[in-house]
């Protein structure tokens, strides 16, 4: 990513913060860190911290998305950067990346003018010799996907890895039609044909049905497919990481976890399939 797209996408995050709706309203505190922080041309992304306070209705939605498998923050990562991508949202990770030595830029704290933020912006300026951040917890399955995969979620799969307590495959994902007619069915009552999630999520069952899965026992995306026997939750279909605060429970439980890192109406997409080990 260029600078300057960056600086862009982190003006455009300011003012959606000034409006100040909800779930903006809660947030307390945004740090900005990594490679665009030291000056870097061209950063892999833009990595910011986003410390927030909770209120009734926060508590009630992030209860409600982890019964139904989803991510409590997909709200407020969508708010924080509209329709965009380019930013990676660490939430409430500001002691934990302080006492592993990372070096955090104060953007903005509640209470503040908006206009010191923008002045806080541009004050952090370009250095030539400021190339991007080595990406920490990093395995050789996520060679070439490393823009896709954040850093929570590297962290939680990395140590996972280390401890043999999962394997990781990484799938290109092929267009094609399900041989599964109940579970097309599914995938076009939730999503218009132009929908992304559409495809990714019709790519993504037929890779399972190819390897021989049991399309009864998947949930696809925070639903079990449409009119099954209620059999026991197998494997996890997830588009673009917005279950990742499920994968944990999953996991432990046995459970298989792909995750389409990047769904795309048209683009090559491409896949992680998550297996647990069986534990000595």
């Amino acid at each position: 990513m260029k600078r300057e797209r960056a600086t862009r996408l982190l003006a455009e995050m300011i003012t959606r913060l000034e409006g100040g709706d909800w779930p903006l309203g809660l947030v307390e505190e945004v740090y900005v860190f990594g490679s665009y922080a030291r000056g870097a041309l061209e950063p892999n992304d833009v990595d910011v911290v986003i410390e927030h306070d909770t209120d009734k209705r926060w508590l009630g939605e992030s209860l409600d998305a982890s019964i139904n498998g989803r991510d409590s923050y997909v709200g407020m990562r969508q708010a924080l950067r509209g329709r965009t991508r380019g930013i990676s949202f660490q939430f409430r990770g500001r002691s934990s990346l302080l006492g592993e030595g990372f070096e955090l830029f104060l953007l903005w704290r509640k209470g503040e003018p908006f206009s010191l933020a923008r002045e806080r912006l541009a004050s952090l300026t370009a250095d030539p010799a400021a190339g991007p951040t080595l990406r920490d917890h990093m395995l050789t399955e996520f060679e070439g996907l490393e823009s896709m995969v954040p850093r929570p979620a590297r962290i939680e799969l990395f140590g996972r890895h280390a401890k043999g307590r999962i394997s990781i495959t990484p799938l290109r994902l092929v267009d094609g039609d399900l041989e599964d007619s109940e579970a097309a069915w599914h995938v076009r009552r939730r999503w218009v044909e132009t929908s992304p999630l559409r495809r990714a999520a019709t790519c993504a069952l037929a890779a399972l049905e190819q390897r021989g899965v049991d399309l009864s026992e998947v949930t696809l995306h925070g639903q079990r497919l449409f009119g099954r026997d209620q059999q026991a939750e197998r494997c996890f279909v997830d588009l673009g990481w917005n279950g990742f605060g499920y994968m944990g429970r999953l996991l432990d439980g046995g459970a298989t976890w792909l995750e389409v890192l990047r769904p795309h109406r048209s683009k090559p997409m491409d896949a992680l399939l998550i297996e647990p080990r069986p534990r000595k």
